[in-house]
């Protein structure tokens, strides 16, 4: 089969591009954020400084990558065919990982991830070596082969960085608003040029102390750092504090943004120079592994791979392509945009459309914090209550309402404390050695400036902090999943080799595109949604589309599930009852989300129209109605079938397949009419749903009749009865619905 091992070096070249794109796609929210959620800058230019900050950050990050080679495991206890075992195994896992956590739009820590799956497929190499190798070692000797204190100490980095990040970024963000208050423009220009000093000079520390960490800049600057720190940071806070004050007074430049720039250029280095290493470590170790044992001349099972303990710097070349890569992935990722909007959402000032349900930990936490403010409150005077009230009282802002959806997620001041905490923190953790994730680090940091920034308030604290457990839960579940899934890889390989290399590519492969096609599929059901402050919503005409266009939506699709739903049970086919229960699941909570976006809706109304929100209300309710009624005939259904009762009698699904036809011929025909805008043909189809209406009560006696003579099964009869019930309920429905709307529209012409 030639060398097994330059195949699996082509798969870890390939594995190592796709790791790469979806490790971007997560971590690009560490930098982009606070830039984008405040929208101090265009969003191109965002990029463009981003981009910049990504490629000089991956062309100096060569010393990082030995951390993939030694920093888990002790490499001089593997021969060269387990190293690449390992390495095979490692990038299997963390792409599958990074992928899925992308698609559901959760960042998480790419460094967490790769060294836990390091640790993992390296604990199932040296498992596997102890237990078939008959040397008398035990489970007690698997230190011999792993940096056992290595995990406890990033385990250690997790927690820490979770509680102070949120701690001290909600403390610093208060102490900024008491000072700055939500009126900036009214601040004299000193302070503002204290603060661009302070901001700037710990943004330009954290990127000489984080950013060229590992790089071979780093020695020839610590010379001069050592020693001297306090009295550069000093010199630097009046040298900058000078600049901002001059940039601010003769070339009226905006210093907030100024800063939200260079902490964006920042925080993207700093995470292509030291996060690099999680992508493209593992390729380059393997390809420095695979040169060793050409050149040694032994066997791939006899081989020791103690030559990874000598550093060696990584290929100029392949870092070049993996900035270019990187840069290229910034740009067009969607899941990268996923991942981002989660940040801004769970971090915005203002009201919207949250998108994490409430959890009971969620309500205790809340409840918990309203007990503490009313203590608070009880103890601090009412005047020092009332004059930090009155720094958190928001401008009112006058926009025309087909603007308002540009407002920014927050201002300035928390967009630049983010990247400044941030970044502050993350200096220190590296100054201290300590392993804090940067991921870990700005999430945390911009959910604490956004709590203490009043932007919990009582609407939406319990779906923010939701969120928030969602995300935190998924960190600490990645590096048990990363662990085990490793390990699981790596045994599966060395039970298979090549052929079960190709078989897990092969699953890798699929998983990824069956991702990609689901997050196409989501994003173009989101764009369908309303939420709402959209300048063509403001007219009656607006009333008239908007409301059209739902009720042609809707209308199609539950003729297709209703039809779905008499076919399924006549055939009683449980696995397809079960799918059409999920979509018909998805329906309700659609229209659910478009009654919660009433009061944006009603607000987006000129004065004019305002007579169309009681129209639109009814058409919201009616649409309920019919969505509640098939949810009902399918769950029933459903039940029926799972319960494992009889078959409907053949007469009985005779009926349901005729008032289907017939229910199918009049919703189709009434999608059209809202498709088209032919709203003077309404009347004609109200007089066919009231004959059909009769069809369903003929049925209904019918089977009362069966009942009196050859009916036998009581759970047949509920289940029927129940559909045809449910089956007038949603016909009337829609009859109302079609009376309000003609109403409605012959009320608009008279007027015009």
């Amino acid at each position: 089969m030639g060398d097994p091992y330059i195949l699996m070096l082509i798969a870890l070249t390939v594995l190592a591009i796709i790791d790469l794109v979806v490790g971007v796609s997560n971590d690009a929210v560490n930098f982009l954020n606070s830039a984008i959620g405040s929208k101090a800058i265009p969003v191109k230019k965002i990029l463009i400084i981003a981009s910049i900050g990504v490629f000089v950050g991956s062309v100096t990050s060569s010393g990082m990558m030995e951390v993939a080679r030694k920093g888990i495991f002790v490499p001089g206890e593997f021969y060269f065919n387990e190293i690449m075992y390992i390495f095979m195994a490692v990038m299997i896992t963390d792409i599958l990982l990074l992928d899925v956590f992308n698609s559901l739009g959760m960042p998480t820590s790419t460094t967490v991830s790769i060294v836990f799956e390091l640790l993992g497929a390296a604990v199932a190499m040296a498992l596997i070596k102890i237990y078939t190798t008959d040397n008398g070692e035990t489970f007690v000797n698997l230190g011999k082969y792993i940096n056992t204190e290595t995990a406890t100490f990033i385990i250690f980095g997790i927690l820490l960085s979770v509680v102070v990040a949120f701690s001290i970024g909600a403390i610093v963000q208060f102490i900024s608003r008491l000072i700055y208050s939500f009126h900036i423009e009214n601040r004299p220009s000193y302070i503002n040029a204290i603060f661009g000093g302070f901001a700037i000079t710990a943004i330009t520390y954290f990127i000489v102390i984080k950013g060229l960490k590992g790089t071979p800049f780093k020695d020839n600057i610590d010379i001069y750092i050592n020693g001297n720190i306090w009295l550069i940071l000093a010199g630097g806070f009046v040298f900058w504090s000078l600049i901002s004050q001059l940039l601010i007074s003769i070339f009226k430049i905006n210093i907030l943004k100024l800063i939200i720039g260079i902490g964006t250029f920042s925080l993207a280095l700093a995470f292509a120079g030291n996060d690099l290493v999680n992508f493209i470590g593992v390729p380059i170790a393997a390809w420095d592994s695979y040169a060793a044992w050409q050149k040694s001349g032994q066997a791939a099972t006899e081989f020791s791979m103690a030559v990874l303990d000598k550093k060696v710097s990584a290929n100029f070349i392949y870092l070049l392509i993996a900035g270019a890569v990187m840069v290229v992935t910034i740009w067009t990722s969607k899941k990268a945009k996923t991942v981002i909007e989660t940040g801004i959402n769970l971090s915005r000032q203002g009201e919207g459309h949250e998108r994490f349900q409430p959890n009971t930990l969620s309500r205790l936490v809340v409840r918990a914090a309203m007990g503490i403010n009313v203590g608070i409150s009880a103890i601090v005077p009412k005047k020092t209550l009332a004059f930090v009230d009155s720094k958190f009282q928001k401008p009112v802002i006058e926009l025309s309402r087909d603007k308002t959806y540009e407002m920014p997620a927050f201002d300035l001041i928390r967009a630049s404390i983010n990247l400044i905490v941030a970044g502050i923190l993350i200096s220190v953790g590296t100054s201290l050695k300590l392993p804090l994730s940067t991921t870990y680090v700005t999430f945390m940091v911009a959910m604490g400036t956004s709590l203490a920034d009043r932007a919990w308030g009582r609407e939406s604290a319990v779906y923010r902090v939701a969120g928030v457990l969602n995300v935190i839960g998924g960190w600490f579940m990645t590096a048990l999943v990363a662990f085990v899934a490793a390990a699981i890889v790596a045994y599966l390989i060395n039970l298979g080799g090549i052929v079960m290399v190709g078989i897990l590519l092969l699953i890798v492969f699929s998983l990824i595109a069956r991702n990609s096609v689901n997050l196409t599929k989501k994003t173009q059901e989101v764009k369908k949604q309303e939420y709402i402050e959209r300048a063509e919503l403001i007219t009656i005409n607006g009333v008239i589309e908007e409301s059209a266009d739902h009720i042609s939506g809707v209308i199609n699709r539950v003729n297709k599930l209703y039809t779905h739903v008499v076919n399924d049970l006549a055939n009683h086919d449980l696995n397809k009852l079960r799918k059409t229960d999920k979509h018909v699941g998805k329906l309700n909570d659609e229209i659910d989300g478009l009654k919660d976006g009433v009061f944006y809706f009603i607000k987006s109304l000129d004065e004019t129209s305002v007579q169309g929100s009681r129209f639109y209300i009814m058409v919201l309710g009616y649409l309920q109605d019919v969505a509640q009624s098939i949810s009902y005939i399918s769950r029933a259904s459903y039940k029926h079938v799972n319960n494992n009762h009889k078959n409907l009698k053949k007469g009985q699904i005779k009926d349901l397949k005729t008032i289907d036809i017939e229910l199918s011929e009049l919703l189709t025909k009434e999608a059209k009419i809202f498709e088209n805008r032919d709203l003077d043909d309404l009347n004609d189809l109200l007089i066919q749903k009231n004959e059909l209406l009769k069809n369903v009560s003929e049925s209904i006696e019918k089977q009362v009749a069966r009942i009196r003579t050859d009916e036998t099964s009581p759970k047949n009869t509920t289940l029927y009865f129940s559909i045809l019930l449910e089956t007038k309920d949603l016909i009337s429905a829609l009859i109302n619905l079609l009376q309000t709307y003609e109403e409605f529209h012959l009320t608009t012409k008279q007027s015009k």
